[in-house]
C-alpha cells in the first residue's frame, strides 16, 4: 500500500509528491528492481533498494511487473447485454454509456489500459450508439483510455449514401479508428475502398471485421490496403483456419506485404462478422499468420453478449487461450497482447525502462507462464499511478500433507482447526 507519510529527500530538497515508486517487483529476466514514475513515465529503475521514495511507495514483492495489456477489439455498446431478461436490449443513450463504462472499467481491473471498441452507426439508433461511447470516455479519462470504431452497416449503393455519411459525421463526433463489416455489403470491395477513402481523409487508422473466408477477397483487400497509414487492422480472421494450407499460407503472405495487423479472438465469437452457427467460429491461424510475418495481436471480442454469454474480457486468457491451443511460448502469447495489441493501436510502446510510459501491470507471480496460469491477483497503473487492484487470497484448512511437504500458501493465522 502506498505511504502514509512521504519521506523527505536527505539532501533537503523538495520532494517530488507526485513520484510513485515501485519496490521489489520481479522482471521477466529474473531481476528484483524498483521503479520510480513521474509524471506519467518511467523516471528510473534500479537494484532493489536504490531508489529513494520521495513520493509515494507500493511494495510489489512477490509480482512480476510487465507492460500493461491493451485490447484491441472490444464491443461495449453491446457488452453486458447478455442477461437482458425483461424485453429486447435498450440502446437509449443512458443505458449504452452505464455498458461501456461498465465492461471498460472491468477490462481495466484486469489490466488493459487501453481500449479499442468497435460501435455500430446506422439502423435505428443513428449516431447514439456513438455519442454513449463518447461520452463514457470522457467520462473515464485518467482511469483508461476508450477508442471508439465507427462501424456501418451498409455502404455502397443506394441504401449506403446514408451510411457513408454517418460515418464522416462519426468521426467529426470524435471515432478515432474507421471500421466496418465488408462481408456484410453487398459490395465488399467498393465497403473497403469507401472506409479507406474517409481514412484517409480524417488521418484515421482502419480496423475491419472480416471472417477472412474468401481468399479473393482478402488478395483484393490487401492490395487496397497496401501502404496506408496510419494502419490498417482485421479481425478475427477465423475463416483463413477452415481454407486449405497452402491458400491461407498464400493469404498471409498478402497481408504481411500490406503490412496489415490481424487481431485474433482466442475465446471465439464476435457479433461483428458471424453469419452462421457455432461451426463457423475458431480462431485465426495464428503460427500460420506469424511465420508469414503478419503481426497478430490478440483481443477478446465479445463481453457477455449474444455472441458470447461468458465472455471475460481478460487479456490475460486471451493469452493464456493462445499458448494453451497453439502451442505459442507464454512470453510471446503475452506479446499479443500487449506490445502488438499496442502496436494495432498506435500506441507508444511500453518497456520496464527510464523514458517509457507508465503503462504496467504488476501480477503475483514469477514467471510469465505462472501469471497466465495463475493471474488472481493484478495492481494495474496507468500514466503513473495505480487505476484498479485485485487481490486474491486462497486458504487451506490445516492438512498434515501441507505441513509435511511444506507447501507455500496465503492466508490468514487465526484460521480454526476444521478449515475456514
Amino acid at each position: 500500500m502506498p505511504d502514509s507519510h512521504p519521506r523527505q529527500p536527505s539532501d533537503g530538497g523538495t520532494a517530488d509528491t507526485s513520484a510513485l515508486v515501485l519496490t521489489g517487483a520481479r522482471l521477466t529476466d529474473g531481476r528484483t528492481v524498483d521503479v520510480r514514475l513521474s509524471a506519467g513515465r518511467i523516471e528510473a529503475v534500479g537494484t532493489a533498494g536504490s531508489l529513494a521514495v520521495h513520493g509515494s511507495r507500493v511494495d510489489l514483492a512477490g509480482y512480476l511487473l510487465l507492460p500493461a495489456p491493451a485490447e484491441p477489439h472490444a464491443h461495449c455498446d453491446t457488452a453486458l447485454t447478455a442477461l437482458t431478461c425483461d424485453g429486447p436490449v435498450s440502446y437509449a443513450p443512458e443505458d449504452v454509456q452505464r455498458r461501456a463504462t461498465e465492461a471498460t472499467l472491468l477490462q481495466l481491473g484486469h489490466g488493459a489500459t487501453a481500449l479499442r471498441s468497435h460501435v455500430r452507426i446506422g439502423d435505428a439508433q443513428q449516431l447514439g450508439r456513438m455519442e454513449a461511447v463518447l461520452q463514457a470516455r470522457r467520462s473515464l479519462r485518467g482511469l483508461g483510455d476508450l477508442t471508439a470504431v465507427a462501424v456501418p452497416r451498409l455502404l455502397t449503393g443506394r441504401a449506403g449514401a446514408d451510411g457513408l455519411a454517418m460515418l464522416r459525421d462519426a468521426v467529426k463526433m470524435g471515432a478515432g479508428v474507421v471500421g466496418g463489416c465488408p462481408d456484410l455489403d453487398p459490395d465488399p470491395a467498393g465497403y473497403v475502398e469507401a472506409v479507406l477513402t474517409v481514412a484517409a481523409e480524417h488521418g484515421c487508422p482502419v480496423d475491419l471485421h472480416t471472417d477472412g473466408d474468401d481468399p479473393a477477397r482478402l488478395a483484393r483487400l490487401a492490395a487496397m490496403a497496401g501502404g496506408m497509414r496510419p494502419g490498417v487492422t482485421l479481425g478475427p480472421c477465423a475463416g483463413l483456419a477452415r481454407l486449405p494450407t497452402a491458400i491461407a499460407a498464400r493469404a498471409a503472405a498478402q497481408l504481411a506485404a500490406a503490412g496489415v495487423t490481424v487481431i485474433c479472438l482466442p475465446q471465439g465469437g464476435c457479433g461483428g462478422v458471424e453469419r452462421g452457427g457455432p461451426e463457423q467460429r475458431g480462431v485465426a491461424p495464428v503460427p500460420l499468420l506469424r511465420a508469414a510475418g503478419v503481426r497478430v495481436a490478440a483481443g477478446s471480442g465479445a463481453l457477455r453478449d449474444v455472441s458470447n454469454p461468458v465472455g471475460r474480457g481478460d487479456p490475460l486468457e486471451a493469452a493464456y487461450l493462445l499458448a494453451s491451443q497453439t502451442g505459442m511460448r507464454a512470453a510471446d502469447a503475452y506479446d499479443t497482447v500487449s506490445t502488438a495489441a499496442r502496436a494495432a493501436m498506435g500506441l507508444p510502446e511500453v518497456r520496464v525502462e527510464a523514458g517509457f510510459p507508465a503503462e504496467l501491470l504488476a501480477v503475483r507471480g514469477e514467471r510469465i507462464a505462472d501469471m497466465l496460469s495463475l493471474a488472481y491477483s493484478r495492481i494495474v497503473i496507468h500514466r503513473g499511478r495505480v487505476v484498479a487492484r485485485t487481490s486474491a487470497v486462497r486458504e487451506y484448512c490445516d492438512t498434515a500433507a501441507a505441513v509435511a511437504l511444506e507447501l507455500p500458501r496465503q492466508g490468514r493465522s487465526d484460521l480454526p482447526p476444521g478449515g475456514p
